[in-house]
């Protein structure tokens, strides 16, 4: 299974949010490219980035970040955040990020996702983030009548390389991911499965590796690694080889 460490980016700085609000948010000492410096020390491959004042503008904001971090480092990366434009995709790619993810832009326009898959192949990664069932938008502030099963049936067949599947109340709390939720999109998508949000401890990594489910192929986690419940030296025993 691929562990991906991630790195939120606001204001230059790696913060952390609880379910998404961004009142709720804890900034760290360390700057996004020092502690991606960290996570390749520790022998990770993959890193997810999520460009917070990107979610919160619908532009690249932390692109020359992202591309610090792209040259330094060789990490596969995917990264998200207000991406809603061909050219924002664009952007990210020319600097060698391996993935795109899309979240609100492509969920409120299929037309966009379908597109990007197209003129984007195998880079397209889309975030569908969920509450109870249903899908949110807009970073999590506005919760959509459309049920995420519905939803990823309507667009299985446009290309998706990888799905992010996180459920917001479990995000950024350290109350275990919803594998239960996990398992089921999972098994509907034509492509790869990422679990996102509640990671604690290292068991929650183990019980995800314990589902054996080909179509998973990998878990972020966050919050648990910034405020020390799980070691940068236990997680990388926890990587595939």
């Amino acid at each position: 299974m691929k562990i991906f460490p991630a790195i939120d980016i606001k204001d230059k700085k790696c913060v952390r949010l609880i379910k998404g609000e961004f009142e709720k948010k804890t900034e760290y000492e360390t700057s996004p490219i020092d502690q991606a410096g960290k996570f390749k020390n520790y022998g990770f491959k993959n890193l997810h980035i999520v460009d917070l004042d990107g979610a919160l503008t619908g532009k690249t904001v932390n692109l020359d970040i992202i591309q610090d971090i792209v040259s330094k480092y060789n990490l596969k990366i995917e990264v998200g955040g207000g991406v809603r434009s061909l050219d924002s995709i664009k952007k990210y790619i020319d600097v060698g990020v391996e993935k795109v993810i899309l979240g609100s832009g492509a969920i409120k326009n299929k037309e966009f996702l379908k597109e990007s898959c197209e003129k984007f192949k195998g880079q397209i990664a889309l975030g569908l983030d969920a509450k109870d069932g249903n899908l949110s938008v807009s970073g999590w502030k506005e919760n959509l009548n459309i049920k995420t099963i519905d939803f990823l049936k309507d667009v299985n067949n446009y290309g998706v390389s990888r799905i992010i599947y996180t459920d917001i109340n479990r995000d950024g709390t350290k109350t275990s991911p919803n594998l239960d939720e996990t398992v089921k999109i999972a098994e509907l998508s034509n492509c790869p499965v990422v679990i996102s949000g509640g990671v604690s401890s290292i068991s929650d990594i183990q019980k995800a590796k314990e589902l054996n489910n080909k179509k998973i192929e990998g878990i972020i986690v966050g919050k648990a690694i910034y405020d020390g419940d799980i070691t940068l030296n236990e997680l990388a025993k926890e990587m595939d080889a």
